[in-house]
């Protein structure tokens, strides 16, 4: 059966080359171009016989580009196919000091969260480390990035379709595989790790020697109106997830992350900023808000940009260190899960 060779670390592939009887140096070069987008019958410095043999026991590139789309502020959304036609989608947003690339996890997800499309026709399946390192990798070469020194991706947000910890195992072998010295070496300080808060999870990846940013989707600081936004709440509470935030500091030394989607009528009055400062003050961490991609299919509304910044306003002026996120791609199905959706219904009609 042929396997993704981009979920294998140089190692494994030092071990492979052994085992064929090739010499110990082509171990790096496959690495390298494969970490540089390159398929097998791209690599020309290697025989052809021996870069059939690589066809039939791998495919080579793990995510193929197959549907762009570019907003009028410059961020660009990406629909990729996977080996088994499965299509995931990415994000590009680019700032002052480089790109950043949000990608996914999961084809599809099973938190099924109020706001999110990605939740709407449940999880199809995992995807594998080297599938998600493939979403990096093909957008890196479409914008003639290379690796070292010439790469154009800086910095990694895993808050595309699915939760990341809940495909734990694939996740940190991702985050390890990502921040190799000869692959495409991204700094885990450039990484952030969205979870919706799998409390368990959380505690195991304190344990894993990471140094990636954790941010957890809050959404409310209240736990029974939490739950109706986000039905993993029913299994864990938000002291729960306070704890774990704590320990991943306390092991990391790394602030966390609450990102807070402001739903109009639901959490962005008074109370839940009142709720928010009596919950957060004094904490390692930061408010990221976030005003609603609005889903037709799940009936929420956000509120305006001035009803945002007076949210803003009110945990600021509470102590709390919070920004409001700029609003990116509106105009290119903004929301995870819009554009594979609209691709597979295209495709079945």
């Amino acid at each position: 059966m042929k396997r993704i060779a981009l979920d294998s670390s140089f190692i494994e592939w030092k071990n492979y080359i052994a085992e064929t009887g090739e010499k110990s140096f082509r171990a790096k070069q496959i690495f390298t171009a494969l970490n540089r987008g390159l398929d097998f019958s791209e690599m020309t410095e290697i025989s052809k016989t021996f870069r059939d043999k690589l066809g039939e026991d791998f495919y080579a590139q793990s995510a193929k580009i197959i549907k762009t789309l570019k907003s009028a502020d410059g961020t660009e959304k990406f629909l990729f196919s996977l080996y088994d036609n499965n299509v995931v989608e990415g994000v590009l947003m680019k700032y002052k000091y480089g790109y950043t690339l949000c990608v996914s996890t999961q084809v599809g997800c099973r938190m099924n969260c109020a706001f999110c499309a990605s939740g709407l026709h449940g999880l199809v399946r995992n995807l594998s480390r080297g599938e998600i390192l493939g979403e990096i990798i093909a957008v890196n070469r479409y914008l003639g990035g290379d690796i070292g020194n010439k790469r154009k991706i800086i910095n990694v947000v895993l808050m595309g379709s699915g939760e990341p910890l809940d495909n734990y195992a694939e996740t940190v072998g991702f985050l390890r595989l990502v921040s190799e010295p000869d692959g495409i070496n991204i700094s885990q300080r450039n990484i952030s790790l969205s979870t919706c808060g799998l409390v368990p999870q959380m505690y195991k990846l304190a344990e894993e020697g990471v140094s990636v940013n954790l941010t957890v989707s809050l959404h409310s600081p209240f736990d029974e109106e939490r739950k109706r936004i986000m039905p993993v709440a029913k299994s864990y509470s938000i002291r729960e997830i306070l704890d774990a935030c704590a320990y991943y500091f306390e092991k990391t030394g790394r602030r966390y992350i609450f990102e807070y989607v402001l739903i109009k009528g639901e959490n962005d009055t008074e109370r839940h900023a009142e709720g928010l400062i009596g919950l957060l003050k004094g904490r390692p961490c930061h408010i990221n808000l976030i005003r609603l991609n609005e889903v037709k299919e799940r009936n929420l509304k956000g509120g305006t940009e001035k009803e945002a910044y007076r949210f803003l306003g009110l945990l600021v002026k509470g102590g709390l260190s919070a920004t409001l996120r700029r609003k990116m791609g509106e105009d290119i199905d903004g929301a995870c899960g819009q554009l594979r959706q609209r691709y597979i219904e295209e495709n079945e009609n």
